[in-house]
């Protein structure tokens, strides 16, 4: 076999296609015999060339698996020695390195069965050699054995470590350095703590050297391998960074900001600083890095895109990723310099710089939504301005600020309408299509929170949106119809005399069939969702079952978009029709159902690449391709499968809400489902299931309430959906997840009473409790997160605002039996009230106190003296929303804080009297300033200085805004008439 293998193997590196393609057939022959084996490595020692030597080798690392445990001992041996001295004695490097992967394959098996255990001294010992190539190929070999038999070397961890930086820093071998490097990727994930941590972290100025050397020389493809290991090292569970962040940093913006390096090699660079500000944005902020690294990444938003280059690989495009990273996680220290980078950039001569100053601040309206709300003239000023900029493509990044201000800037940017929608509406008529997208996705996101400020601009903004439905492209008119979405959504009832045009230009979308129509389809059924919602079941009833056929038919087009928003169509039309949406229920629950259990549609991405593609060896095919060692790069999902699924569960708890006792039927399989969704491996599922397991709870009530074991049923449904929502509180990592929760349990407390939850209250309470104290999982800071300074902590809105109401839910159910629990959650609670916590976190604390305080009833009396003193600092706070809360607070405090309370009136009324004087703007603040009064006076009227105080509060009547408080404040002035009080009638004047 060996002399015809051997004109095999040179017939096959012939450029004749045809005799190559007869070597591959003979070769493929062959290689079923095992004595195939023995035939190559004579080939690998003795072959007179090169590729012949390494094509034996890559062969042999082919069909090695197959054949290795039908070889006999003296035949492994053969095959072992010979490796080991080609690695050692051959010439050529290809040909080593092919060898060496034929050792790390025969490694997976010998090893572990003990026959090879001369195989890492070996490798020790070469990686010691004077020779520069054995050094070299002991680090590769190491690094593919990783792959194989990595758990081989945890006894030898140290030395391994102290071979690798000894390796990195050698002086003599560019080559060794780098074959360091890239071995030193393979051993991460043998690294977990203690002190294997701190040796790790001695490589990385040494990893900074050997990339900057690469650089220098040009090897950009190896300096990139530094970066990837960086990667690991943030995504580690372990803190492997430490101190060496800030260098990390420093070279990361000194790649990123070099023009001369290849865009990937840039990407690479900026993307560590995404992750590190993503995974490590305390250790940024611990180092000061934030200013350094937003100085480098905003004027890189300017940067133009070469033509024929990577959009994927565009410099703006990966900086603007790492300032919304940042944004929403560091917002205090974003802001600042972003917003001073805008001011200044706007007015630049270059209309690159002017579009990343509004790139910029459009960027970052997410996470410092708050910051950029006691700005917002100020940024407004900048986009609106840019809105008019001459350059079509900084109108254009002027529409997307303006829309991101309109979806996170609510509802302050509400009040702006005046300047803002004629700006829009300006925008709408721009000579270009992507000025008018972004337009109306803006005019779509501001919209949607208006009320009745959008009926001045209602007739003027139809007209346009109609002529553009019905003579844009499709890329037009998809935008556009969002933008009639939120319209219609904003105008209510007033967008009835726009229906009917919009109702017939949708009949034209409902039945397109064309792929590249279908995303235009699927935004035409979701409109008419809305539009339903506006113009109410009477009207709608009558005319939708051609619509509702229609959008069923779009089931069998096969486009998951179109499924996702068909979902949501019918979940709008349930909440329409209500009870006579039973009727649809056999259709389309069945098509829920069928997109719940869709494949999760996970994807992986093999890296098949290695020597056997080198030279054109790859048409050779192994046997035994399973045993073939392939890396796995990439895992994704198809994102589209995802939110066809999210909608879906959406739509079965809509559909149980709204049509209850109807959705009998289907009550089992839904319950089935939103089970398993609950634990499923992405979020938006979750929250979902999370969301619709309440409702499913709400169908099966009036389902059972008429049937014997109705009970007993619906005990067993409220039974799982509640060990669900605990079990999420304190285990699910996405704080949207645990704050639906949150509310879903408060939903059922007051739904059902005190005595739905009372079993599961032990459990409740613990949760709440872990939750207050941030240590759920949800709440857990990075590994690296060493510090956590009250001063920088930002309000996490998400989860603590639907926490805190959990507290007035259990006061309001339990009434004075609350106490106990109170006195478990109130210093947690408390710890949020520190002068030094956000403004925001304040508020929360004081309206949590105001209810219970309401609902709990005279045990409140036991905090007076602990809660009385921030009260009434938060009476004088800048905020309304805090004086308002505060206002509200002190008046229930009064009420049923007894004794304790009658200390403070005087403090009380002083610390109320500015609120009812012009200088408050806010008729919010006022009405419960004297909803407080009233109480006090209801209350201790003795305590009160009535001949004061009435002329104060009846100058303030009728209440202007915050009618909850007429109750307390009428209920006291009729008592006061009923009761004759005389300086009442003192004040008749005011009371005419």
């Amino acid at each position: 076999m060996a002399q015809s293998l051997e004109l095999l193997l040179i017939q096959f590196l012939m450029p004749d296609n045809d005799a190559r393609r007869q070597a591959e057939d003979q070769i493929k022959r062959l290689a079923k015999d095992p004595q195939v084996v023995p035939a190559l490595v004579q080939h690998l020692r003795t072959a007179k060339t090169p590729n012949v030597r390494q094509l034996a080798a890559v062969l042999l690392r082919k069909k090695i698996t197959g054949h290795w445990a039908k070889l006999s001992p003296q035949l492994k041996q053969l095959v072992k020695q010979s490796l080991i001295e080609s690695i050692t004695l051959e010439h050529s490097a290809p040909v080593r390195r092919a060898s060496a992967n034929v050792v790390s394959i025969i490694a997976k098996y010998a090893v572990p069965a003990g026959e090879w255990p001369d195989l890492l001294p070996f490798l020790f010992q070469f990686s010691q050699s004077e020779q520069e190539e054995h050094r070299e190929v002991a680090l590769i070999l190491f690094s593919s054995l990783t792959e194989t038999i990595g758990q081989t070397f945890r006894p030898h961890f140290a030395d391994m470590q102290a071979l690798l930086l000894k390796c990195l820093q050698d002086e003599t071998s560019n080559r060794v350095r780098i074959a360091a490097l890239k071995a030193i990727g393979s051993f991460l994930e043998f690294t977990n703590d203690g002190a294997e941590v701190v040796k790790f972290r001695e490589f990385i100025p040494s990893i900074l050297n050997v990339s900057r050397q690469c650089l220098a020389s040009g090897e950009e493809d190896v300096a990139v391998i530094a970066f990837e290991i960086f990667d690991e090292l943030i995504e580690s569970p372990a803190p492997l960074l430490g101190d060496s962040v800030k260098s990390i940093v420093h070279f990361s913006l000194e790649v990123s900001s070099s023009h001369n390096l290849e865009p990937n090699t840039r990407h690479q660079a900026i993307q560590i600083i995404s992750w590190l500000a993503k995974y490590k944005y305390n250790s940024l902020k611990k180092h000061k890095l934030v200013i350094p690294i937003l100085q480098v990444m905003c004027p890189l938003l300017a940067e133009s895109n070469e033509a024929g280059e990577d959009d994927d690989l565009a410099p703006d495009r990966a900086a603007a990723e790492v300032i919304d990273t940042m944004a929403l996680n560091l917002a205090k220290h974003v802001f600042p310099p972003v917003f001073e980078f805008a001011s200044v950039s706007c007015q630049n001569a270059s209309p690159k710089y002017r579009e990343a100053a509004v790139t910029a601040i459009g960027i970052i309206s997410e996470g410092c939504a708050e910051w950029m709300k006691e700005k917002l003239e100020s940024v407004l000023h900048i986009v609106l301005g840019a809105l008019r900029d001459p350059e079509q493509f900084v109108r254009g990044a002027a529409s997307f600020a303006l829309g991101q201000f309109a979806e996170y800037l609510q509802p302050e940017i509400v009040s702006h309408y005046e300047s803002v929608l004629p700006c829009i509406l300006n925008a709408l008529e721009d000579e270009s299509d992507e000025v008018k997208e972004k337009s109306y996705y803006a005019l779509a996101a501001f919209c949607e929170d208006m009320g009745e400020e959008i009926l001045p601009f209602l007739d003027p903004l139809m007209g346009k949106l109609l002529a553009a439905l019905e003579n844009s492209p499709r890329n037009l008119q998809e935008t556009c119809m969002s933008a009639i979405g939120s319209v219609a959504a904003a105008a209510e009832q007033a967008f009835i005399p726009y229906a009917e045009r919009v109702l017939e230009l949708l009949k034209i979308f409902m039945v397109l069939t064309n792929d590249e129509d279908l995303r235009s389809r699927a935004r035409a059924t979701e409109l008419l969702g809305l539009v339903a919602e506006s113009v109410g079941r009477a009207r709608m009833e009558p005319i939708l079952p051609p619509f509702v056929e229609a959008a069923i038919s779009g089931f069998g087009l096969e486009f998951s978009e179109l499924r996702e928003y068909t979902h949501g169509f019918f979940s709008n039309i349930a909440g329409v029709l209500e009870d006579g949406f039973a009727q649809y229920l056999p259709l389309v629950v069945p098509l829920a159902f069928s997109s719940c259990n869709l494949d999760d549609g996970s994807a992986v991405d093999i890296d098949g690449s290695d020597d056997e593609n080198i030279n054109g060896f790859g048409g050779v095919s192994s046997d035994d391709e399973a045993h073939c060692e392939r890396s796995v790069r990439n895992i994704s999902v198809r994102t589209g499968v995802l939110d066809e699924k999210a909608a879906a569960t959406q739509a079965l708890g809509l559909f149980a809400l709204h049509t209850k006792s109807s959705y009998a039927p289907f009550l089992e399989e839904s319950l089935k489902i939103l089970v398993r969704h609950a634990s499923y491996f992405h979020e938006d599922v979750r929250y979902q299931a999370v969301f619709a397991l309440k409702n499913i709870l709400t169908a099966a009530h009036a389902i059972f309430q008429s049937h014997n074991e109705g009970p007993a049923k619906a005990r067993e449904i409220l039974d799982t959906v509640m060990n669900i929502f605990i079990r999420t509180m304190t285990e699910d990592d996405d704080k949207d997840v645990v704050a639906q929760a949150c509310t879903s349990i408060v939903e059922i407390i007051n739904d059902y009473g005190y005595m739905a939850v009372e079993p599961y209250m032990s459990r409740l309470v613990d949760a709440t409790l872990l939750l207050l104290r941030e240590e759920s999982t949800c709440q857990q800071p990075d590994n690296d997160s060493d510090i956590e300074d009250d001063d920088d902590t930002a309000h996490d809105e998400v989860i603590m605002d639907a926490v805190s109401d959990l507290l007035p839910a259990f006061a309001k159910s339990m009434g004075p039996h609350f106490a106990p629990i109170f006195a478990k959650l109130f210093d947690p609670l408390m710890k949020f009230a520190k002068s030094s916590r956000p403004l925001q976190d304040r508020t929360m604390v004081v309206a949590t106190l105001a209810e219970v305080a309401r609902d709990m009833g005279s045990p409140i009396a036991a905090y007076v003296d602990r809660v009385m003193p921030l009260v009434l600092k938060e009476l004088a706070s800048p905020d309304a929303m805090n004086r308002r809360n505060a206002a509200f607070c002190v008046g229930e405090l009064c009420k049923n804080g007894g004794e304790s309370a009658l200390k403070y009136y005087g403090d009380i009324l002083r610390g109320l009297y500015p609120l009812f004087g012009d200088s408050e703007p806010d008729d919010a603040v006022r009405d419960n300033a004297a909803g407080a009064v009233a109480r006090m006076i209801m209350v201790n009227p003795q305590s009160i200085p009535l001949n004061q105080v009435l002329p104060v509060l009846l100058k303030v009547l009728p209440l202007k805004e915050d009618f909850e408080e007429s109750m307390a404040v009428y209920n006291c002035i009729s008592t006061l008439v009923l009761s004759s009080n005389p300086q009442l009638f003192h004040q008749r004047n005011l009371l005419k």
